[in-house]
């Protein structure tokens, strides 16, 4: 089972994974009423569908005024977006998530995966933030890391080290995502996820850790053991 952007952001903040501030809008005026709470401009307005690639088919646009917000909003929401993962006949938007922007320094990518072939959960990262995880695979193997985790043994420190240190993190971002790593791993395992993805994993100017993007999915057969992650389900997805 697949959940929205927003929603596994409102995952990451109970588990302590920092995310930008913003809300849930299903009308340019509900944008602007979101954009004006936020601590300034530009903001961002996110489409949120059941799909990757958005910002390509024109599903994830700056706004630099509430004008602005309003117009975009405007034109995302109703759209048919179109990406390499909905298909030629894309899929209709009916809300967007508006978020405060951030000064970007650095992006990752980040992701938690089972890996049955071992039954050990493998955590993949790469410096190649923003990128097709797959396109970076084919291409530039090289800059993919991989740590692999005994489950029955739990995340332990020097696993968050080795993932740091192989991502060239700057000494003052090290103790933020190692922390963060660990909180990902125990939503992971808690939620019987089948996928936690961050891409991009930005580090800001000022050396924070924030998920700018966020992905979960869930083992459907083990769904009957989470009554509020049901609760989330999309059928128009």
């Amino acid at each position: 089972m697949k959940i929205h952007e927003y929603q596994a952001k409102e995952m990451f903040k109970k588990y302590g994974v920092p995310v930008p501030e913003g809300g849930m809008a299903f009308s340019a005026d509900e944008a602007v009423d979101i954009a004006k709470k936020l601590e300034g401009y530009p903001v961002v307005v996110k489409a949120q569908i059941h799909a990757g690639g958005r910002g390509k088919g024109g599903g994830v646009k700056l706004a630099q005024s509430a004008d602005e917000v309003a117009k975009v909003a405007d034109a995302i929401i109703g759209m048919n977006l179109v990406t390499h993962q909905t298909g030629a006949d894309g899929q209709r938007v009916k809300k967007v998530l508006v978020e405060q922007g951030l000064n970007i320094a650095k992006e990752l990518y980040l992701s938690i995966i089972p890996d049955r072939a071992t039954a050990k959960i493998v955590v993949m990262a790469s410096e190649a933030g923003g990128m097709d995880i797959e396109t970076v695979a084919a291409q530039t193997p090289e800059k993919i890391i991989k740590v692999s985790i005994n489950p029955l043994l739990g995340i332990q420190a020097y696993h968050c080290r080795k993932v740091a240190f192989g991502l060239n993190l700057a000494p003052a971002s090290m103790k933020p995502f190692m922390a963060m790593l660990r909180n990902l791993y125990k939503l992971f395992v808690t939620y019987d996820c089948s996928l936690v993805e961050i891409n991009p994993l930005v580090i800001t100017a000022d050396d924070g850790v924030i998920a700018l993007d966020a992905k979960l999915n869930f083992d459907s057969n083990a769904l009957y053991r989470h009554k509020d992650i049901l609760e989330y389900r999309d059928l128009d997805e």
